[in-house]
């Protein structure tokens, strides 16, 4: 296993009281050295858009990323409906894995299975049948984890009772490492017994603000 991947891992796992900030984002980005002299550390890049197709910036962004010297990970926004999670995630390694056997660091460490509402069309979750939300997203932990991928999850406590049905709901990942949002401005774990779900007891990280403009860049602000 790669150095950086590691060192990225081990951190969210067992130094929660490390104050570490960092960004998510979507769009193509070039000016990753702004993030890093502005304090970021790390950067989760999109790499699985919503409508069911791989993101054609991410590779890029991920190696901007990392020439600026932060850590990168990934973040997946499946679609349940129009293909497979087998597929979705094949797709995935396969537009990544090359580069990463290529690259000195790899182009990411952890993949973040974003679960939360898909607007897209027909790849929304299933608003009536929970179980097989459920399901679905066990089936993407399983192929992620058969490739040999580190996992985590993404999610917010009214988005996992939205897709779910409750906050108790669906607690079959708590051995995999969980980011969970919360708008306060807080970076800080402080507020995560009263959002907590999913059976997890400890966060990992936290998204503490959405759609801020840092460097002239839509993004997301994150804490470890």
């Amino acid at each position: 296993m790669k150095q950086t991947i590691i060192i990225f891992y081990v951190i969210c796992l067992i130094t929660p009281t490390l104050a570490v900030k960092g960004i998510d984002i979507a769009d193509a980005f070039n000016n990753f050295s702004c993030f890093k002299n502005a304090g970021y550390q790390f950067a989760i890049i999109r790499g699985y858009r919503s409508y069911g197709a791989i993101d054609p910036n991410g590779a890029t962004n991920m190696k901007n990323a990392q020439a600026a010297g932060l850590i990168t990970d990934a973040y997946f926004f499946p679609c349940k409906g129009k293909i497979s999670a087998a597929q979705q995630v094949s797709d995935f390694v396969n537009a990544f894995g090359l580069e990463e056997e290529n690259s000195t660091n790899g182009l990411y460490g952890t993949v973040w299975l974003d679960v939360e509402t898909n607007p897209s069309s027909g790849c929304g979750w299933s608003s009536s049948d929970y179980t097989a939300n459920c399901n679905f997203l066990n089936e993407l932990v399983a192929n992620f984890k058969n490739k040999g991928k580190l996992i985590g999850i993404y999610s917010s406590k009214y988005q996992w009772e939205t897709i779910f049905g409750s906050s108790s709901a669906c607690a079959k990942f708590t051995s995999l490492p969980i980011w969970y949002a919360h708008y306060d401005n807080n970076p800080s774990f402080s507020d995560y017994a009263k959002y907590s779900f999913g059976g997890w007891t400890t966060p990992n990280m936290k998204q503490y603000n959405g759609d801020q403009t840092v460097c002239n860049a839509d993004v997301d602000l994150n804490f470890y």
